[in-house]
């Protein structure tokens, strides 16, 4: 689970950056409001704790202009407001729950948690499909406008990660845990970049493309103009 934490206090976020990477989480941290705001723009992130007193641009305003995007974004609110109309607030903002200020770490993980549980889709989709590109899970094949599309089991899940994550940067870190969920070796130096090369080669006569994102990883688009999305 990825998760991006804005907060300005160094001592609080560093605190809660080292307690939920105990827990297993992968963690982020934005200062302020517009570094939130850039990486929310470019990283996938399975939820958000969001601190309302964030500088330069406040968590309100990054949670609202957030709903516009990611509807479905988990986000946990810390707020020194207590108040019922506070709350009221917050929660017709977006907001899934809120810590008040002080807080008990247990207990912010637990809410972490509830709002991660009560967002978990029910079930997977048997089918990912983009434009022409479909991809059917339970047999593993890839076809496109042309008959099937030859994959070994890397660029499958490869695949698979990029098309759930349609438009989202998917960086080297999801693709080696998507692999290693698969019971794929990870294998060493500039193995994704390898895998990666090849899947935009069988996939040169799709209408879908992979971009690589300097610094951050891969992002695949739909170049079919309306695009056939499922």
């Amino acid at each position: 689970m990825r998760l991006l934490i804005a907060e300005d206090d160094e001592i609080l976020a560093n605190g809660l950056v080292a307690q939920l990477s105990l827990s297993g989480f992968d963690v982020e941290h934005a200062p302020n409001g517009p570094v939130a705001e850039f990486l929310l723009a470019r990283q996938q992130f399975d939820a958000l704790i969001l601190d309302l007193g964030l500088p330069m641009v406040d968590g309100l305003t990054v949670l609202k202009n957030l709903r516009e995007s990611r509807p479905d974004l988990p986000v946990l609110i810390l707020t020194a407001l207590d108040r019922i109309d506070s709350r009221v607030t917050l929660l017709n903002a977006g907001a899934d729950d809120y810590v008040a200020k002080p807080f008990d770490f247990t207990e912010l993980e637990a809410r972490l948690r509830a709002v991660l549980r009560r967002a978990a889709p029910k079930e997977a989709k048997d089918e990912a499909a983009v434009g022409t590109v479909r991809l059917d899970r339970a047999t593993r094949r890839v076809i496109g406008a042309n008959g099937s599309i030859e994959l070994n089991p890397r660029e499958v899940a490869l695949l698979d990660l990029l098309l759930t994550n349609i438009d989202n940067v998917v960086t080297k870190e999801q693709i080696a845990d998507a692999w290693a969920q698969d019971g794929l070796e990870l294998g060493g130096g500039n193995s994704t970049e390898v895998h990666v090369h090849r899947l935009r080669r069988k996939l040169e006569n799709t209408n879908i493309v992979i971009k690589t994102i300097r610094g951050l990883g891969y992002l695949l688009e739909d170049n079919s103009g309306a695009g056939d999305r499922m």
